[in-house]
């Protein structure tokens, strides 16, 4: 089988043999599926496709194989080009890692793909980072199946009310909490209703808090390795060395 010229990104890579690489990729119309890029590594008199072969860049690619694990036979990319500046590019390894660890292979999913690209084209535009983050976040969880209805309590079935109080119940969704329970991380009805209807905005600290809690029921244990390196550079550019110094990394970018 051969399928030629497929939208696709890299969403993550290693180094195989000598010149080769190990290429996870998220397409439009196969999902998630794993190229072997033959001498990706290998320079020659006309360079190293390497240089494609790089996360955030648009590409079309024409690969063969029936088996798990197929060859890409050729890489080009469209006219269009994005660029992730500073904390911006953390964002974009966040959404590629819940990709890597959330989609099944060869489980096509075209309009997480669409939003996908929708949100990489807001990161390198001008488009507000945590809203991007969050409403790829509930897409992901709606595609995938794991989605619960901001607009209504998951255990009753009622509307919520804005002056009521929810929390978050893995596998049922927001429930109503009855009385003072400080045990639970809550949410008010308002918020939930501003993000129901879009409005991630209005209730950022909230939907932040509720999407990883969500996210955090399928992601298990394991820690976000993009959660990591951004605490880690945002640390090396708030230290005694650089205080009072122009940052290039903000609390906005905090996958």
């Amino acid at each position: 089988m051969r399928v030629n010229l497929q939208p696709a990104y890299i969403i993550h890579s290693r180094p195989y043999r000598d010149t080769s690489a190990l290429l996870d990729v998220f397409t439009a119309e196969y999902g998630r599926i794993s190229l072997v890029a033959r001498g990706a590594r290998r320079q020659s008199r006309r360079g190293s496709s390497a240089a494609l072969l790089q996360p955030f860049i648009p590409l079309l690619l024409s690969f063969t194989g029936h088996s798990e694990l197929k060859t890409l036979v050729a890489v080009e990319t469209p006219e269009r080009r994005l660029s992730l500046r500073n904390e911006r590019v953390f964002s974009g390894m966040y959404l590629n890692e819940l990709l890597v660890r959330l989609l099944h292979r060869n489980d096509a999913h075209p309009a997480l793909f669409s939003a996908y690209d929708q949100a990489l084209q807001s990161l390198a535009g001008d488009g507000r980072v945590d809203t991007v983050l969050r409403r790829f976040e509930y897409r992901l969880l709606e595609e995938l199946g794991y989605n619960f209805d901001l607009g209504a309590d998951g255990a009753s079935g009622r509307p919520v009310e804005a002056a009521h109080t929810y929390c978050y119940e893995p596998g049922v969704g927001l429930v109503e909490v009855i009385g003072a329970d400080s045990a639970v991380s809550t949410y008010d009805g308002a918020e939930l209703l501003a993000m129901a209807a879009g409005d991630f905005d209005a209730a950022r600290t909230a939907a932040k808090r509720l999407l990883r809690e969500a996210l955090a029921e399928h992601l298990g244990a394991a820690p976000l390795r993009s959660r990591e390196l951004f605490r880690a550079a945002a640390g090396k550019v708030s230290g005694p060395r650089n205080s009072g110094a122009a940052t290039t990394v903000t609390q906005e970018g905090v996958p």
